[in-house]
This record gives C-alpha cells, structure tokens and sequence, in this order.
C-alpha cells in the first residue's frame, strides 16, 4: 500500500485521489545541476570537538512559484583535518538566494558540499524553512549517510 496516498476515515485505511499540483520531475531535480564555487577549509589544528554554524537569514526560492523560501540554516561538524572557512561558506550560501531549489535537497546539497570540502568524522545539516502556506518544513540531512 502507498501510505503516501491514503487516509483514514472511520477508522478505516482508504486510498486518496492524485492531486494534480503541477510539480514535475524537473522541478524536484531543479538546482541540483547549479554549479557551486568551492567552500575553502584551513587545517585544524585540535580533535575530538563539535563546530556550529547557523545562517539566521538563509533564502531560496521555490522551483515552481518562485516565491521565496525562508528559513535557518543550521550546520554542525566534526572537523577531521579541516575546518570550513567561515567567509568563503558564506558566498558559496549566497549562490542559494536567487536558485529555485527544493528545501529537501537544500540540506542534502550543503551536507554533500561540506563533506567534499572538510571530510567530517560526522556532520549534520539543518534546514528549519518558514512558513509559506501556513506549513512550516525542516528537512535534517546527516552524513556519514545511512546505509541503504
């Protein structure tokens, strides 16, 4: 059964009707083939200790309205041998503002580009969007990557 559209009524499990919202699949994958500038790293000198960064104004825009997206963006590492460097994350953020680009794979795409620049002995990416609709979303993408 694909409890993705069902509901229960009385009690009882049913299957929903498709909604036809006019997302396509290249709205999903919109953004994804942006090509984004490096994050630069220096080299950490100490081990064993946890790095937060949030970004309290983070925007994007949505790949369907383009109405904007707003949220907090919350970043959380392990440093292995390198640190992220705090400017060059901030202009590599910059380049999601004007981007149409799901939240979901907001969180995937800036934990993928932190592990290519830092290789974490973990991390975790926390998008925490606003509300557009009167539905907030917060999407938590950790590495290493479950296994499937």
């Amino acid at each position: 059964m694909d409890w993705a559209s069902t509901t229960v009524l009385h009690g009882k499990i049913q299957a929903m009707g498709t909604q036809n919202t006019g997302y396509t699949d290249d709205h999903a994958k919109s953004g994804l083939d942006h090509v984004f500038p490096s994050i630069d790293t220096w080299e950490n000198q100490f081990q064993g200790y946890e790095i937060l960064i949030d970004d309290p104004e983070f925007t994007s825009v949505c790949p369907k309205t383009s109405l904007p997206d707003f949220g907090v963006l919350t970043i959380r590492y392990m440093p292995r041998k390198s640190c992220l460097e705090l400017k060059s994350l901030k202009e590599y953020l910059f380049h999601y503002r004007n981007l149409g680009i799901f939240q979901e794979n907001i969180a995937n795409q800036v934990l993928n580009d932190i592990v290519k620049a830092t290789d974490p002995v973990w991390a975790e990416v926390k998008g925490d969007f606003r509300p557009r609709g009167g539905i907030s979303t917060v999407v938590t993408a950790t590495y290493p990557r479950p296994l499937k």
